[in-house]
């Protein structure tokens, strides 16, 4: 297989985690855009035999958060529906349920929402969401724990109590 052939097979799970991050269809064609021009001029320092995958994600997630800096702003967040891919007509039920989803996810910190979304919606090992985001792991279980136990509480329409104690 070609490195076209190699990168361009991810591009459908690239896109999905960049509307997910954006919240935008532009916005997330933009980020897929520039991260693919990104990993084909850089392909070079992949290492053969590692995860293509984590490492193109790794891209998409540093040119996200450069973007985020340059606009100097918290980026409005509201995910499409066609970020979740489903491939039928949802029920009245469903689609109201995952509006509830996407609100609450909106009120996730970016840190915890990048993390619940690239293993819930990515399927993506702890592992490797931690060479992405490049961070420990123990943050990444930590994040993805505080996530879902924020998205409970907000689901279930309970005020997220905070368990950290203040220490001086």
């Amino acid at each position: 297989m070609g490195k076209a052939e190699e990168i361009t097979a991810h591009i459908p799970r690239l896109r999905r985690y960049a509307r997910a991050l954006t919240g935008n269809r532009d916005a997330a064609d933009d980020l897929v855009q520039d991260t693919l021009e990104r990993a084909w001029s850089r392909f070079h320092l992949w290492r053969h035999g590692s995860d293509l995958r984590a490492w193109l994600f790794t891209i998409m997630h540093n040119l996200f958060i450069n973007h985020t800096r340059t606009r100097n702003r918290e980026s409005d967040f509201a995910l499409e529906e066609e970020a979740f891919a489903v491939p039928v007509s949802p029920a009245h039920d469903a689609l109201v349920e995952l509006k509830q989803l996407d609100a609450a996810l909106r009120q996730l910190p970016s840190e915890q929402r990048e993390v619940v979304l690239l293993v819930g919606l990515e399927q993506m090992s702890y592992e490797s969401v931690a060479r992405v985001l490049g961070i420990p792991l123990g943050t990444v279980m930590s994040r993805l724990f505080r996530g879902r136990e924020r998205l409970r509480n907000l689901l279930h329409g309970k005020a997220s109590v905070s368990q950290l104690k203040v220490v001086k």
